[in-house]
């Protein structure tokens, strides 16, 4: 497997995921067992609690060419909630993906610059690929619930798969400026609706992702109608799982996706990037299996899409 070259690095090498709360990650359970896999055992992967306050202190450990005596070596960082907005202005580039969707979810370092990047994009594409997905823009319209930075990533993937038309549902369609200033530069035409709709409109949308926080849907999931059969959803919260809202979609006769499959899918990419290795296409494939059986996810027989 090859392996590029490292800045010069004699301290500890370290990745993190920063957010609040943080504890209920299972990034770790993925990154390791793809550590492991590609033999980099050096690479340890932590979960660092962190709010808007602690960035500038994180970010003077990013941007140390070789770690100190008393910070290691950061190889990268994953980003969850509510930071991927929070990191941006501490990034020196952006990817053409996170300048697209103004949010970060991954931080690594090229030569001196620090990077921004969006994996999120790669992990919803996957999951809905994995799950069936055979996209049919002409004969099916798409529905994003959530308004936030997800939901911004999830317009992005439904423009990646095909999809030039999208009925996005949030709760306050007077904070959407920022998800209409990335369907404006996709060309996607986004039509926003009431939060209250989703429910008697689900079975209408084919596929549908929900950005939701967890039981954020509990209130008005049991009064969905029937779905059209394999109607599919990717409901991104997967902690606890089942969600009342995927429990009621497959109750329904839809298909259900757990955010798990776009953790899964997003983590290969920021894996990639942290260890700096090219691996053929079967040790891909092994990797990818590794942190499936890491978060007890079946195995894989393809290898996902990349916009690495």
């Amino acid at each position: 497997m090859k392996q590029e070259p490292y800045r010069e690095a004699p301290y500890a090498r370290r990745a993190y995921v920063l957010g609040h709360p943080i504890g209920h990650s299972l990034s770790p359970a993925l990154h390791r067992a793809a550590y492991r896999y590609v033999g980099d055992d050096d690479l340890e992967y932590q979960r660092r609690d962190t709010v808007r306050e602690d960035l500038p202190g994180i970010f003077a450990e990013v941007n140390h060419p070789a770690g100190t005596p008393e910070a290691p070596y950061i190889a990268g960082l994953s980003v969850t909630m509510p930071l991927k907005t929070a990191v941006i202005e501490y990034c020196d580039e952006l990817t053409e993906l996170a300048r697209i969707t103004g949010a970060v979810n991954t931080v690594y370092v090229n030569g001196l610059k620090v990077i921004g990047h969006n994996t999120d994009v790669a992990g919803i594409v996957n999951a809905l690929l994995q799950a069936g997905l055979d996209p049919a823009p002409q004969r099916e319209r798409p529905a994003v619930v959530g308004g936030g930075a997800t939901a911004i990533s999830a317009l992005t993937a439904l423009h990646r798969l095909g999809y030039g038309g999208v009925d996005l549902y949030a709760r306050s369609l007077h904070k959407l400026a920022d998800v209409h200033a990335v369907a404006d530069r996709l060309g996607v035409q986004m039509t926003p609706q009431p939060l209250a709709q989703f429910p008697a409109a689900a079975s209408a949308y084919n596929p549908v992702i929900s950005t939701l926080p967890a039981h954020a849907a509990d209130a008005w999931a049991q009064d969905m109608g029937e779905l059209t059969a394999g109607s599919l959803l990717l409901d991104v919260a997967y902690d606890p799982w089942p969600s009342l809202l995927a429990s009621e979609w497959e109750k329904r006769g839809g298909t259900v996706v757990s955010g798990l499959e776009m953790l899964l899918y997003q983590a290969v990419e920021q894996v990639l990037i942290f260890t700096r290795r090219t691996p053929n296409d079967t040790e891909k494939l092994g990797m990818l299996n590794a942190m499936c059986a890491a978060v007890g996810l079946a195995p894989r027989e393809h290898l996902p899409q990349t916009f690495v």
